[in-house]
């Protein structure tokens, strides 16, 4: 086990520290955040229209073209959002005006969906959209930054409003940018969405595979064990995957079509991190109830963050970093959870997320939300909070018991 451990820090960590800290990824994972509010906007009117109950479904039949109009609006547009918030973060973290850069991004991505009459196509303006936004926004920016490094822009005079002075300085990048994305599209008449849809094609089918996403789940609790952030280190290249999958199983849930997608957003922040990455909720309750008065003293300060997701206490305070006894519940539980959510969704005993909910909900609530209040959900929820704990328990005995002897020796 120490072997292992040493493994972790000193060869798998530090290139996965280099990634969770890379310019493009954490633009595209602070870039996409500019999508949740029209996201959770969209997924109440999208829950209110399609709420299980015979009566209100008869009742809202007249009016559910105007709710779908609220869902299109918001859900329907996430492309674009990331375009606009992808170019703001990269444009940022280059310290260039992040506004020019947001447009410009929006700008470019808008030029990839111009159809074969060379008429702007809506289509992509939503989940389908969302690689080649991000790949647009990226080669935009990175376009900006250069001329700006090399000097190639009009600068105006000192006293002139910063607004105007922007706008002039992305003037000659603009043009470029413009000329670049006009004839790869127009002229050359090549599909942007397509070729990206088809490189990223891999991936996606990966991360919506059983084995995938099980691989997936030891990734963010292998760097969780090592002290750096697992979801935030992965999420530059998952969130992007799983946000397309809800809005696509958002637009079937609204025609009333089968679920595509099993790991849509929610799947692991909800079904699989009961109370935070680990299913720490389920160590602090055990922890509650501890005869070591430092882990119940624990357990009282760690046990309101944990009910809504958030457990670095726990997994600094226990602690869950480097701890070779507290590794083996911590990865396990995951992927028994993984697997058995997984398995339950794809013989549809319980519903697939069809609706972003914050990471933050509380267990029971957060997955019957997430599926359309489907209750046996939330019933699957309470009963992996059971299983997680009766999988932590016989490792915190030991670790109790540790702590006591440790106590006794002082």
């Amino acid at each position: 086990m120490d072997s292992f451990m040493s493994f972790l820090e000193n060869k798998m960590m530090p290139p996965m520290m280099k990634l969770g800290n890379q310019r493009h990824l954490i633009a595209i994972r602070n870039g996409l955040v500019i999508t949740l509010p029209a996201i959770i906007g969209g997924s109440l009117f999208l829950i209110l229209g399609n709420l299980p109950i015979p009566a209100w479904i008869t009742f809202l039949k007249p009016y559910q073209g105007l709710i779908n109009g609220a869902i299109n609006g918001t859900m329907g547009i996430i492309a674009l959002l990331a375009a606009m918030g992808i170019g703001y973060e990269l444009s940022k973290s280059y310290h260039m005006d992040p506004i020019s850069g947001a447009g410009l991004s929006v700008m470019a991505f808008i030029i990839t969906q111009l159809n074969a009459q060379n008429n702007i196509n809506t289509a992509n303006f939503g989940s389908s959209g969302l690689f080649t936004a991000i790949v647009a926004s990226m080669v935009t920016v990175e376009i900006y930054h250069f001329f700006i490094k090399k000097n190639i822009i009009i600068k105006l005079p000192e006293g002139v409003p910063e607004a105007v002075s922007n706008s002039f300085v992305s003037l000659i990048p603009a043009i470029f940018i413009l000329i670049l994305f006009w004839t790869i599209r127009v002229l050359l008449h090549f599909d942007i969405t397509a070729f990206i849809e088809m490189i990223f094609s891999p991936l996606v089918f990966a991360l919506n595979s059983f084995p995938g996403i099980l691989v997936y789940t030891v990734l963010v609790t292998l760097l969780w064990s090592a002290g750096i952030h697992g979801d935030m280190t992965l999420e530059g290249v998952a969130d992007p995957i799983f946000l397309k999958f809800i809005a696509a199983n958002a637009v079937a849930y609204a025609a009333h079509k089968p679920l595509p997608y099993i790991t849509a957003a929610g799947f692991s922040s909800l079904f699989v991190n009961v109370g935070g990455t680990g299913a720490t909720l389920c160590l602090v309750l055990l922890m509650l109830r501890s005869k070591n008065k430092a882990y119940r003293e624990l357990g009282k300060v760690a046990f309101p963050g944990a009910l809504f997701e958030i457990n670095e206490p726990v997994i600094f305070g226990f602690p869950i970093v480097m701890n070779p006894l507290m590794l083996i519940p911590f990865s396990l539980i995951p992927l028994i959870l993984a697997a058995s959510t997984y398995l339950l969704m794809t013989f549809n005993l319980i519903s697939r997320p069809v609706t972003v909910v914050p990471w933050t909900m509380p267990p029971i609530i957060g997955p019957m939300m997430a599926t359309g209040w489907d209750w046996r959900a939330g019933l699957w929820s309470a009963i992996e909070v059971v299983i997680a704990s009766l999988i932590y328990l016989p490792f915190f005995r030991i670790a109790e018991k540790q702590a006591n002897e440790k106590e006794v020796n002082i």
